[in-house]
């Protein structure tokens, strides 16, 4: 019996087992938290040691890429997909145990995406997670005494906080604390967004991959020439020109178009292809207008760095081989891999 068959995986029932089972490979590897978070460093994965021990601590699934990393690094990648589909079945069932309650801290997030799941108002979470881990039609049982209170509570709050929301809509009257701190809330989340966005450099700038930092997003052709239009690929950051990139703040939005300027075709903005030969790679457009906007989200501990998170909400990354000049930056799942990661830095001077 391998390592692998004593991680118990195709037996774990309920996330607390399932997590177990990730202990387990842990030890079967024989490896320290360290030496995990080099092996998949090794590979191109981020598998921070901080992380990776929260995850083995927790009561929570982790997310699809931090396993992903944590299962290569273990050095069972030929199981990764049982691994990922566990997790997700496991995720679809709410965190529900075999016996059906929900499983300790899963009544929050779980709660609130079982009402979207079946159309029901935020406010009918709890409801909605009663009937989906009971596998029984809602209108056929009643409910528990021990619910109503807390629905009857909600109701009464959300009538009190109608009531004074009007009041202070009206111009009259003192305004309500709770919607002072709500608004005070929104305008720090708003200008903690501005201060990010500020601290992207302006004009022209050049991406590289931390995968393969001597390289930058620039233009170029398909290696294996089932696209015949100019794409962005990695090259050697001394030899993009004549072409500059800018990244350029769509107002109001967040987010940031890529533009490219060549003395030759003129300025274009990326899009991400959907369909064809080209789907996925990133062609520049002359109408920006109807290209894509992408979000520049901050990797934790690594300074003026940025994954840039697509419209359709996958990750920018550059394809295999990570590290050869001339690989094409591609739309991908989202994972925690340095090839998804860009440092972004002023190319003036």
């Amino acid at each position: 019996m391998d390592s692998q068959e004593k991680t118990g995986l195709p037996h774990a029932q309920d996330i607390s087992e399932f997590l177990e089972c990730l202990r387990q490979l842990k030890e079967a590897s024989g490896l320290t938290l360290r030496q995990l978070e080099e092996r998949a460093a090794a590979s191109g994965d981020y598998l921070p040691r901080s992380t990776l021990s929260s995850m083995l601590s927790g009561r929570r699934l982790p997310r699809p890429e931090l396993l992903a990393a944590f299962v290569k690094a273990c050095g069972h990648e030929r199981r990764l997909a049982t691994w990922l589909r566990l997790r997700d079945s496991l995720a679809e069932r709410e965190g529900a145990d075999p016996g059906g309650a929900p499983a300790a801290g899963s009544t929050g997030a779980s709660a609130a995406r079982a009402a979207a799941a079946t159309g029901a108002p935020a406010g009918s979470a709890g409801t909605a997670s009663v009937a989906e881990n009971s596998r029984t039609p809602l209108p056929r049982r009643l409910l528990r005494p021990r619910l109503l209170v807390p629905l009857a509570v909600a109701v009464l709050l959300a009538a009190t906080a109608g009531v004074l929301g009007t009041r202070g809509d009206s111009g009259g009257g003192e305004r309500h604390p709770d919607s002072a701190a709500a608004a005070d809330a929104t305008r720090k989340t708003k200008a903690g967004a501005g201060a990010a966005a500020a601290d992207v450099p302006r004009g022209a700038v050049r991406l590289r991959p931390l995968s393969a930092p001597e390289l930058c997003l620039t233009d170029g052709r398909v290696r294996d020439q089932r696209y015949h239009s100019q794409v962005a690929v990695q090259r050697p950051c001394d030899r993009t020109g004549p072409q500059t990139t800018e990244l350029r703040p769509e107002p109001g939005s967040g987010s940031h178009r890529i533009q490219w300027h060549h003395p030759e075709f003129g300025t274009g903005c990326l899009k991400v292809l959907t369909t064809g030969p080209g789907k996925d790679l990133l062609e520049p457009w002359d109408a920006c207008e109807r290209t894509d906007l992408f979000r520049l989200v901050p990797v934790r501990g690594h300074e003026d760095v940025y994954t840039l998170r697509t419209e359709a909400g996958g990750c920018v990354g550059i394809a295999r081989p990570v590290t050869a000049e001339g690989s094409e930056a591609v739309a991908q799942r989202c994972t925690t891999a340095r090839h998804q990661m860009f440092r972004i830095e002023s190319a003036r001077g």
